[in-house]
């Protein structure tokens, strides 16, 4: 009898869970403005950090997608780029949520390249521009303006103006920081530099490298990390001037990646890609090395098939969703990649 209970009980929590997350439910999609949510937020426009264009549009709007019609995983994507729809559509189909957040991060063109290229100065911007904390005489950013705080007032906005979303449980207790420990954290090309950075400081549950890191002359990819070097993934196409400039290659040798397995050709090997840590694609881009940049997410610079379908779709569902506890053999360093770059 306690038998056949148990059966009854649990066919009607598999039909609850299919309708919970089936016929109930949506793709949540939502905007704010980052001044309107945390009164405390300054602009910065020696920074380029400013709530409105010289036009008086918004350009503080920050971004936020869930879909509960999916099986939630418990993780929190940060995208630390302008907003991709695309990416975020596919990180709600797994059963992700996705906030794209407005902070400092436009500081990159004010810098002298003798201070640019000075091989501590642009981990030590990326590092206050995330946290908000003081890491650098070279900027001035305070908590409210960077990264973490911005992430964290929306995430609370995100809980009481979208309650079907269920965003709270991203929030500590106190309800003053996310658990970082839930967060995935990305970014494409100067964003997934910051995430790098970012997730060398903080413990992360993943790190997602599109088209990175780069700053090439920083040492701050070999520091410790509070974030196991086994939750870093890279992706680039080989067209990628970060790439064929040995900019990624040394980034991803630097942190360890090569611990993991050798680079895989993602159009040559089907997922899981060996369990590797570091993916690389030769697909079809004209030969255009500013598409190739932009090749390794999805949207109009990604490569499509015949049939008018995205080629990646297994890669970004691999670097998003693969256990990070499933690694590939350790290889050698490659010695073609050269890991002492010199200015020009």
């Amino acid at each position: 009898m306690r038998v056949f209970l148990a059966l009854v009980v649990g066919l009607i929590c598999h039909q609850f869970s299919e309708i919970t997350y089936g016929q109930q439910g949506k793709q949540f999609k939502l905007t704010a403005r980052a001044s309107q949510i945390d009164q405390t937020a300054k602009e910065h426009p020696e920074l380029g950090y400013v709530f409105q264009d010289d036009k008086g549009k918004p350009a503080d709007i920050e971004h936020a997608s869930v879909d509960t019609r999916v099986a939630p995983r418990g993780e929190l994507v940060i995208w630390l780029m302008g907003h991709s729809q695309p990416l975020f559509d596919r990180v709600n189909s797994y059963g992700q949520h996705a906030i794209q957040v407005h902070y400092a991060n436009k500081w990159f063109g004010t810098l002298k390249p003798d201070v640019r290229d000075d091989g501590h100065t642009l981990g030590e911007i990326r590092l206050e521009a995330a946290t908000g904390e003081d890491f650098s005489s070279a900027v001035d950013i305070p908590k409210p303006d960077g990264m973490k705080q911005r992430a964290t007032q929306f995430v609370k906005w995100l809980a009481k103006e979208n309650p079907e979303g269920k965003w709270e449980q991203f929030l500590n207790k106190p309800q003053d920081d996310l658990m970082w420990e839930k967060v995935i954290i990305c970014g494409i090309s100067h964003g997934s530099t910051t995430a790098g950075r970012f997730a060398k400081h903080q413990k992360m549950a993943r790190v997602v490298m599109f088209s990175g890191p780069r700053d090439q002359y920083d040492h701050w990819q070999e520091l410790d990390s509070a974030t196991p070097a086994n939750r870093y993934f890279g992706f680039t196409h080989v067209l990628d001037s970060g790439w064929t400039g040995d900019h990624y290659c040394r980034s991803w040798q630097l942190l360890e990646l090569h611990e993991f397995g050798p680079l895989v050709d993602v159009d040559k090997v089907t997922a899981p890609f060996g369990n590797s840590r570091r993916l690389i694609t030769n697909a079809d881009v004209g030969g255009n090395a500013d598409r190739a940049h932009n090749a390794s997410i999805p949207g109009k610079s990604a490569v499509k098939n015949e049939k008018g379908e995205f080629i990646h779709e297994e890669v970004w569902r691999y670097l998003f969703t693969h256990p990070v506890d499933q690694v590939g053999e350790r290889v050698p360093m490659e010695e073609d990649c050269r890991m002492e770059l010199k200015k020009k």
